[in-house]
């Protein structure tokens, strides 16, 4: 009898129908948490692009793998599935590129406006587009923080380093970084940056790491690029700071809540830039990280023990 995989969502269409070569494929006609609940009762493994409900292995009594379809592991309920013995892998590096190429766009947006720019020349006509250049200042010698210098954070410092820009890192293992990044403490970071980049996961340290007093800290008018975790940053903190003035700009791939509204007050604020959490996510990124995913999963079906499980102690377990 074939092993039946979930999808939560549809992956990258070739590797959807080479997985459906190997397996029962079980594909969520919707990421609910009650169709997950159901349709993840019978099935033996599960690639997983949305949050999981806390209670989803006591639902499924057959699930012993579960491969994320991207890094973070938020979505999964991690100590549950430990508990229970469920291996549980990622991909990491798998949307590195893609992640670190729209923070770089943020950057640029902040510095350059070219969106703004672009709807006051159709709006008002030239005479009043071409002057707004002249309060853009160059890249090219400002100091960017970046806190958490994981894989994206270094591929990110590197273009900033090339592009002549004084690079600042927060990270828990200083030793790791790229000898062109200096090593600083939290407060210095905030002091001397001009943007801040956060690229951290989220946890009990991080939680509103980007707070009132942290905005305090800043330089005044300096911005914020978040492609971290929403929960990193204190909405309301930030919504006031961006009112103010004391933060000059901010580009948001995430957010406090799962999905936003519309109504919340982080729409009215001036110089902002919001996207629904697609920093990770271009062709490339989605045809890789369907590749690394079904290749994950039928290695842990077939047995295997993949370098990528990040509690590979449920293997030891069970032996």
């Amino acid at each position: 009898m074939s092993a039946r995989v979930l999808l939560t969502n549809p992956i990258h269409p070739h590797y959807q129908a080479l997985l459906a070569e190997k397996v029962d494929v079980v594909l969520a006609e919707n990421p609910s948490p009650q169709t997950i609940l159901r349709l993840a009762r019978d099935c033996d493994a599960m690639i997983v692009r949305a949050h999981l409900p806390e209670d989803v292995f006591d639902h499924a009594p057959s699930m012993k793998y579960v491969v994320r379809h991207g890094v973070g592991l938020d979505m999964i309920p991690m100590e549950q599935a430990t508990a229970r013995g469920i291996a549980v892998a990622n991909m990491p590096g798998g949307n590195t590129v893609a992640v670190t190429e729209y923070a770089l766009a943020a950057i640029f947006h902040i510095r350059r406006g070219l969106a703004t720019i672009d709807r006051t020349l159709r709006e008002k006509g030239w005479h009043a587009a071409k002057p707004m250049s002249n309060d853009c200042i160059e890249l090219a010698g400002s100091t960017c923080g970046i806190i958490g210098v994981g894989s994206i954070g270094k591929r990110l410092a590197a273009a900033l380093h090339a592009l002549d820009v004084k690079v600042l890192g927060l990270t828990r293992r200083p030793q790791t970084m790229p000898s062109f990044v200096e090593a600083v403490d939290k407060q210095t970071l905030l002091e001397r940056s001009d943007i801040v980049i956060l690229a951290c996961p989220h946890n009990a340290q991080t939680h509103h790491l980007i707070n009132a007093d942290a905005i305090a800290a800043m330089k005044p008018g300096a911005a914020i690029v978040n492609v971290a975790r929403g929960p990193v940053v204190d909405t309301a903190a930030l919504v006031q700071a961006l009112n103010s003035g004391q933060v000059g700009a901010a580009v948001l791939d995430v957010h406090e809540s799962a999905m936003l509204t519309g109504e919340e007050p982080i729409f009215g604020c001036p110089n902002t830039l919001l996207t629904p959490h697609l920093a990770g996510l271009t062709a490339t990124s989605l045809e890789n990280l369907s590749r690394g995913s079904v290749e994950t999963v039928l290695a842990l079906l077939a047995g295997e023990r993949p370098d990528n499980v990040v509690n590979p102690e449920v293997f030891d377990a069970s032996s």
